[in-house]
């Protein structure tokens, strides 16, 4: 355990006018006050806050930090009290242990619920002062350290915790060497057999290749020189967490990884990190597109260097990191690195949010508490802007909303609340129309256009990158899928009633829901509307003497569609017929490009071609031509035999009209009438109905097979979208065979 001296000497290694007796006071009343207590490593429970201080003196914080991070856990543990350590140490340390306190109180790995609330209360926490943050920071790092000792069960989830929470909360604040150990630490107690193949590999990589790091290093270092650049250079290795990082995103082994090992590149100024880009460039070529300045453009959380990559000695890829030493000084200990932290200046908090970025950052998510919607959806927003570079967009109204970067106006109505993405039907930027799908830059006014009763459509989960927006996205979907079933048994249910001289009544049918095994009446409808349930069924639940007597012999034939009826087939059968060809001229010349004109040409026997389509042509030498869609899962046969492939497109005369062939499959209600309306919506869309087939797939459903006649793609499209509107249909697509 650290001595009372060795705390003062850390301290004055990087500030020879510490508070001695400040230090002093701390270290003994924290030792007083801890006692006895003991840590699950045995230790006594005081070494905790000195090695807590021991890595903050490493960062080189101010007396106030030091002390405070001695005196953490006082008053959560022991007997004291916020107003003694205020008279003891002053109001200022005393702010700090109290932040303090009531960071150890979350607890981010309970309920969902919980945690949501526990992050937003944490953040709250270091408004006041960062300096809560950076010793809750060093807190946690020394737990991982010692987390061996914790039972099992409550190691992973502390470790989950600090990779989802802590570990990028100190990348944010640009403290890249404590983010790299928070995260290797919970990688290994995480993933302890993938941390240690990485970690052996590693290890043999860098005496494998010792050696050529050592030359690399020193013949950068003599070209530099030469040109008169006082340099140092450092080779570097990547984490284990990185690496598998790494290797999980891109979907790469170890072995064709090839940024293990890089370099970085030490000068006094701005102006030598271009001049020694500019003499390696000289003397090694440079690999295209793997050049960046964040110097110039500096990362969110304060970041700043050249990174380039090289063509090196022995023709291997180099990677060089090129900065000043203040700005290694950053990158290695982000805020905490800033002059306000060592010389005791904390209090001005406008000089900081100038110098950093970071801080800006923070400041602006916890300015976003008070706008935001439910706990879970400011920690979901609140992840991803730890895990991503942002983009701050405008409402109308000036409300501030901040974004991951590539962030759509879709993103952008969900962030503002639900209800505004769900009924989202288009987007001003800037005061003009936009598409939904463009994505939004900094300083973007948004102005979202709406119309109730909008459903979301599926396809926009896809356009989206916030979890946010994803989630809402598919839970709308889900909602308007179960309100068209819903309503579709309604009235599957409502019929089956009246045939059966039955009164329905929802009272009745809810004291029936055991029997259905279903905990609502909106399930048993939803139930009926997808064919899990038959509605004869739910009668009988109803009314259990109910009795129906159920036709399994031979149909009669169906009425033609301009007729109404419908008259149910036994399942499994199935029944086709023909409708009279129409006047159109269906013995003249095809319209496409490419064809050979000695055999007759015929379109794709199971859904036909139409114009829109990407078609292809299959030959049947010395007998006909078959006109397929591109997308048809027929073509497979002819996958091995390319010689009959043949290049074809359409070649449409505006001034005529000609019909092509499509068939679509409709699931439709099995009930009298049902045909008669989708036969009259064909015809009012202006369909020539060549061939329907029937399929029973239930007592309560038909699938109606249809071959239809359609000038184009687009026609047939708006087709399957009319009938899609009717009650009476429970699904449409088009079928390719």
């Amino acid at each position: 355990m650290m001595r009372q001296y060795e705390l003062v000497d850390r301290v004055r290694r990087y500030n020879p006018h510490a508070d001695e007796e400040l230090l002093d006071r701390a270290y003994v009343y924290a030792m007083k006050a801890h006692g006895v207590q003991k840590r699950a490593s045995g230790d006594p429970y005081f070494s905790h806050p000195l090695e807590v201080a021991a890595i903050l003196t490493e960062l080189k914080l101010d007396d106030a930090t030091i002390v405070a991070a001695v005196l953490h856990d006082t008053i959560e543990d022991t007997d004291s009290t916020q107003e003694e350590i205020d008279k003891l140490f002053g109001p200022e340390i005393g702010r700090l242990v109290e932040g303090l306190t009531k960071l150890k109180r979350l607890d981010l790995v309970s309920k969902r619920a919980v945690q949501a609330e526990n992050f937003r209360k944490l953040l709250l926490a270091i408004a006041d002062d960062v300096r809560v943050l950076l010793v809750k920071l060093a807190d946690r790092l020394h737990n991982m350290r010692t987390l061996h000792f914790v039972p099992p069960e409550k190691r992973e989830r502390i470790a989950q915790e600090t990779l989802d929470i802590y570990a990028p909360l100190a990348g944010r604040m640009g403290m890249q060497s404590m983010r790299n150990e928070l995260e290797d630490l919970a990688f290994r107690h995480l993933m302890p057999d993938a941390s240690a193949s990485i970690g052996k590999r590693l290890n043999d990589l860098k005496r494998k290749n010792g050696k050529i790091i050592a030359k690399v290093e020193q013949e950068l270092s003599d070209l530099l020189s030469a040109q008169g650049i006082e340099a140092s250079v450092e080779g570097r290795q990547k984490q284990p967490y990185s690496v598998w990082r790494k290797m999980e995103r891109k979907s790469v082994a170890f072995e064709q990884l090839s940024d293990i090992f890089g370099f970085r590149v030490y000068v006094n100024t701005v102006e030598e990190c271009y001049r020694a880009v500019g003499v390696i460039h000289t003397k090694w070529p440079a690999v295209p597109g793997r050049f960046k300045d964040y110097i110039s453009t500096p990362k969110e959380n304060d970041y700043r260097s050249i990174h380039t990559t090289v063509v090196g000695p022995g023709r291997q890829r180099v990677e060089l990191q090129v900065r000043t030493h203040d700005m290694h000084e950053i990158a290695r200990y982000g805020i905490a690195a800033h002059a306000l932290y060592k010389d005791g200046g904390v209090d001005d908090r406008e000089v900081l949010a100038h110098e950093s970025r970071a801080y800006q950052w923070l400041q602006r998510t916890i300015d976003m508490l008070a706008e935001g919607d439910s706990p879970e959806e400011f920690l979901e927003h609140t992840k991803l802007e730890l895990f991503h570079d942002q983009v701050f967009c405008f409402t109308p109204k000036g409300q501030i909303i901040a974004l991951p970067r590539g962030a759509t106006p879709i993103d952008f109505a969900y962030a503002v609340h639900t209800k505004i993405g769900n009924s989202c039907v288009g987007a001003k930027i800037n005061g003009r129309a936009a598409p939904l799908a463009a994505p939004l830059v900094n300083g973007d006014e948004v102005e979202i256009i709406r119309a109730e009763g909008q459903v979301p459509p599926p396809v926009w989960e896809s356009l989206v990158m916030t979890g946010k927006a994803r989630a809402a996205i598919r839970r709308a979907t889900r909602d308007a899928v179960r309100a068209q079933y819903t309503g579709l048994g309604r009235q599957i249910v409502v019929r089956a009633f009246e045939r059966a001289g039955k009164p329905f009544a929802e009272d009745k049918l809810k004291a029936a829901l055991p029997r259905l095994a279903r905990a609502s009446i909106d399930d048993v409808l939803a139930a009926v509307g997808r064919g899990e349930i038959f509605s004869g069924d739910v009668v009988k639940a109803v009314y259990p003497d109910f009795s129906e007597e159920r036709k399994l012999g031979p149909q009669p034939p169906l009425p033609p569609p301009s007729e109404s009826g419908w008259f149910g087939l036994p399942k499994g059968s199935s029944l086709v017929f023909k409708f009279p060809e129409s006047g159109e001229n269906k013995t003249g010349p095809i319209p496409i490009y490419g064809l050979r004109g000695d055999l007759p040409v015929r379109f794709a026997p199971n859904g036909g071609a139409v114009p829109g389509d990407r078609i292809v042509a299959i030959l049947t030498p010395g007998e006909h031509i078959t006109i397929y869609p591109i997308q048809s899962p027929d073509l497979t046969a002819f996958d091995d035999q390319p010689e009959r492939w043949l290049d074809v497109r359409w070649d449409l005369d505006a001034g005529k009209r000609n019909l092509f062939p499509a068939r679509i499959l409709v699931t439709a209600i099995n009930e009298p009438g049902t045909l008669g309306i989708i036969a009259t919506a064909l015809g009012d869309m202006g369909a020539n109905i060549d061939t329907i087939s029937f399929n029973a797939i239930s007592p309560d459903f038909r699938e109606i097979i249809i071959d239809v006649e359609v000038p184009d793609l687009k026609h047939l499209n708006g087709l399957i979208t009319e009938l899609r509107t009717k009650p009476v249909v429970s699904k449409v697509e088009r079928v390719n065979g």
